[in-house]
Formats: structure tokens, sequence, C-alpha cells
């Protein structure tokens, strides 16, 4: 059986679709702004650089949650790349990731919306990110939500594959959604020392110090096929977690646990085409990025060329939503057997393993790794291939 993405859907600080996204990384555009723009001049984070989602008025509804109205947005982008009827919405499970789900709107008032009181209960829980695109969108299978920090996206991603596989639906709509430029999830992070402090946006720097957070939703539509995928489909081709067992809020420094589950990706992936190119977690923090290189480097082959795609410099760090939508920027990529550029100047991580160059991807086929490390050492990755012959 294979798994293909089959529909694609993003809105971030970069702007709202596939399209729009491609061109402002092919141009080297970053969305980060003070957050002075967005929350005024007298917060206490008014300085911190951070990217969000413009204009506001997609999350404003009486009903649905602020995120819940983002989630059924990119959701809808999917279903419609994948051309869904009605009918085959009906076999179509959701899978929701998010770390901080509708914290928005319920811990602090959501500018502009005036609720409806009878949906106080819903609009506070993390199921909702899920309930509302199962009602508005008609689909009976099931639906999950899941809350693995920073690799809760990912982890939806592969939760999805593995309802496919095991014949619950024939498709499911994954969603990573997340609002987190809020001043009590802010100053949480602030407290916790992983903002950034330097303002230095180049995540293999000696001088990185931390995340610009970011808002965004992303969406794709999986698929299982008995028999060949739609050549011209991306196709998901594995899934692997683990832990550290070791911190409730960092990684060991050799990066041992991600290194363990990246070898056992590499061993799985034997017969798939060579891995070409792995979009990293890299979220800013300086351990996080000696870390993870050190996982990359003691795990994948070194007989290869690989370049590296973080992407997190573009969309800001989106925490639980950022491996739904990293993944969904590859695969528009991907489906056109290229990888989304880095930014200029950005600093080549040390030892001489990887690159951060874009090459056009072999009409054979190459494997892509996306890598998300949530807080208290949770390890996600799924792999990638793209379209072979096309």
């Amino acid at each position: 059986m294979q798994i293909a993405i089959t529909g694609i859907g993003l809105t971030s600080g970069l702007g709202d679709g596939s399209l729009v996204h491609a061109s402002r990384i092919a141009a080297g555009e970053v969305n980060l702004s003070p957050l002075s723009n967005l929350l005024g001049e007298g917060s206490e984070f008014a300085d911190l650089p951070a990217s969000w989602i413009t204009p506001r008025d997609i999350f404003v509804s009486r009903k649905w949650a602020p995120a819940s109205m983002l989630s059924l947005h990119v959701a809808k982008q999917a279903v419609q790349d994948a051309g869904l009827s009605q009918d085959e919405l009906k076999n179509t499970a959701v899978i929701v990731g998010s770390s901080r789900g509708n914290l928005g709107g319920f811990i602090t008032p959501w500018p502009e919306r005036r609720a409806i009181g009878l949906m106080a209960a819903s609009n506070s829980m993390h199921g909702e990110l899920a309930s509302i695109i199962s009602i508005e969108l008609g689909a009976c299978g099931p639906w999950q939500v899941i809350a693995s920090g920073c690799a809760a996206g990912l982890d939806a991603i592969g939760i999805a594959r593995m309802m496919l596989l095991q014949g619950m639906v024939k498709r499911a709509i994954v969603v990573g959604v997340e609002l987190p430029l809020l001043p009590e999830v802010l100053e949480c992070y602030r407290n916790t020392g992983v903002l950034s402090t330097t303002g230095v946006n180049d995540p293999y720097s000696p001088d990185t110090s931390g995340f610009f957070p970011g808002e965004a939703g992303a969406a794709m539509v999986l698929e299982a096929f008995s028999d060949d995928a739609p050549s011209s489909a991306v196709a998901l081709t594995g899934y692997w977690c683990n832990s550290d067992a070791d911190s409730p809020i960092g990684m060991p420094a050799d990066g041992a646990g991600l290194r363990d589950c990246l070898q056992g990706a590499v061993a799985d992936l034997k017969n798939e085409p060579d891995i070409r190119a792995v979009c990293p977690h890299a979220s800013g923090t300086l351990l996080h990025a000696k870390a993870e290189l050190s996982a990359l480097t003691s795990a994948l082959p070194h007989d290869q060329a690989i370049s590296l795609h973080p992407l997190k410099p573009y969309t800001g760090h989106t925490v639980g939503a950022s491996g739904v939508l990293d993944c969904a920027i590859l695969t528009h990529h991907m489906r056109q057997q290229t990888l989304p550029g880095n930014m200029a100047d950005m600093t080549v991580p040390e030892g001489g393993m990887f690159t951060l160059d874009s090459s056009p991807l072999s009409p054979h086929g190459a494997t892509v790794l996306k890598i998300a490390v949530g807080m208290g050492g949770h390890n996600s990755i799924v792999s990638l291939r793209s379209p072979i012959g096309c």
C-alpha cells in the first residue's frame, strides 16, 4: 500500500496558499516584525520579532474559536487541492496537531470576537480544532487531536498514516495549527529561556539564542492506494518517533535520542531512493542546533550529498503547526522536483557533510526527511519521496 499526499493548504505570516509561500521563499523574504505592531507599544514583548497571519478576519466567528477557524481554513484549501467530493469526505479521518490549541480567545479575549456563550465549553477544547472540520466538511471518519508540543503536527501525520495502513479509512485530513502570540504563552517561553535574545535569525550561527514565534495553519490530504499512486504525487513513505527520557525542556547535548530515531529511519528506508535532503527542526536555540547536527552527522549516510532546508527562518517557529507547515511547503516544491532555497548568508554547518544548496531532484525519485523535536524529549521524523518519472 502507498500513502500519497494529494492535497495541501497553508497560511502563515508569509501569506495564504502554497504559491505565495513558494514565491516569497524564492525571493528570500522573511516576515518577522516587532510584536509592538500586533500587541501594541505597551506590550512587554513589543521588541520581540515574530510572524503573524494577516488579514485576521479569518479567525473571527461567533460560533467557533480562533484556532478552530484557522484549522478549517487550511483544511478547505487542502480538500480543494485534492479534489475530494462530498462522498469521499464521508470516509475521511481528521487528525490535528497543536501545542497550545484554543488558548487564544479562552485565556485572553480575542479582538473583534463576540462569542456565543453556548459554545464556551467547545471553544475551550483542543478537540474543537478537529471537530470543526468534521462538522463543517462532513468528514465522518474518526478525529483526534495530538498535543506533543513542537512535534504535534508531525505526529498527526504519523497517526494518520497508521490509520490508513490499518485500513480504518481511505483518506485523512491532517492539520497543524498554532496561535502562540498571546502574552501568557510568550511569558512561559521567555521564562524557560527559549525566545531569541540576540535577534539572530540564523539557526546554525554561534550567536543564535532562541526562536522567533509565529502563527500558522497548514493541512495535508493523505490517501491510501493499493496499487500505484498518482505519478505526480509526493509519497509519505515512513514515520518514526521516540523519546529521550532526559529533560522536560531540553535534549541531550549529543542528540542521542534523535540519533537513534534517525538510525531507525535510515535502516527502514534502505529500499527507497537515496536521502537527498533534510528539513531539520532547527528551532534557533544554540543547544538544539548542536544536538540536532550531532544526531544528523552520526546517523545519516556519509557517502552522498545531503542538503539542509530549515524553514523556520522564513516563517518563525510555529510550534505545533511547524511539522505540517514544513511538509506542505516541501510537498509543493517536490511536486516540481525542486526544494525550497535557504536564506542568503545563512551559516553553513561545520564538518563539511551538509550543504545549504538547492539542486533539482532526480526524476528517479529522492527521499527527503522532515524532523520535529517536542519539549519533553519527543523526537519525530517523516520521510517524503518525490514523484518518479515526472
